[in-house]
């Protein structure tokens, strides 16, 4: 574990796994929920956790450097359902990279469930784990320049939802009509790090339009 100040108050810390960081971030939470930590933000991602608004960052540095890190805890909170239509567009080539048949792609994807490990890209999207690593898939060459709003995706370790048409380089296994981000809610985010979430296929397998066919070609660098 590695701790790197940002600016006069703020903590960058690097761990070595997504596991890792998931376990520190929760442990954050609770030092801050039981008055131990105070801190205005904490922000998780693939590696690292932001510690924003500490008074004292050079004593939480040494402090977190030294300390040992339980394992994340079992979340008590049900997990929030998606539904999912597994029609995506690049479902077949999955289902080849995998050695499996399409159908057995949505078994092995509804079976499992997933941790929001952390946020971004877009307001709304997660990076969900819980597949086993054998299941990783490499984005696309040739990212779309769009993609519609509530594409469930791969890449990588990580599935994902599009809460909006956005450009996009994962790979599209399905198609869900749960709202991700909603201004009039609170909180807007439906998913935040540490939900658990399962996907739960339904019959309607309309494929929904707005695809864009993989010629329109869209820089790299998306999601």
């Amino acid at each position: 574990m590695r701790a790197l100040p940002v600016g006069d108050s703020a903590l960058l810390v690097e761990v070595s796994s997504g596991a890792e960081a998931q376990a520190l971030h929760a442990e954050l939470l609770r030092r801050r929920a039981e008055g131990s930590l105070a801190v205005r933000e904490i922000v998780p991602a693939a590696r690292t956790v932001l510690l924003d608004g500490l008074d004292d960052p050079d004593r939480w540095a040494s402090e977190l450097t030294a300390s040992e890190i339980p394992p994340a805890p079992a979340r008590t909170r049900a997990a929030i359902e998606l539904p999912v239509r597994y029609d995506g567009p690049d479902l077949a080539e999955v289902a080849a990279h995998w050695k499996v048949s399409e159908q057995e792609v949505a078994r092995i994807h509804a079976a499992t469930e997933f941790t929001v490990a952390f946020c971004g890209f877009a307001p709304g999207f997660g990076y969900l784990t819980g597949l086993p690593d054998r299941y990783d898939v490499a984005r696309r060459a040739t990212p779309r320049t769009a993609v519609p709003a509530g594409a469930v995706a791969l890449a990588g370790p990580y599935t994902g939802v599009y809460p909006r048409s956005s450009p996009g380089g994962w790979q599209l296994i399905g198609t869900t009509d749960a709202v991700l981000w909603d201004h009039a809610r609170v909180p807007a985010a439906l998913l935040s790090p540490g939900t658990r979430v399962r996907f739960i296929p339904v019959d309607d397998l309309t494929p929904v339009d707005g695809f864009v066919p993989v010629d329109d070609l869209a820089p790299a660098g998306d999601a």
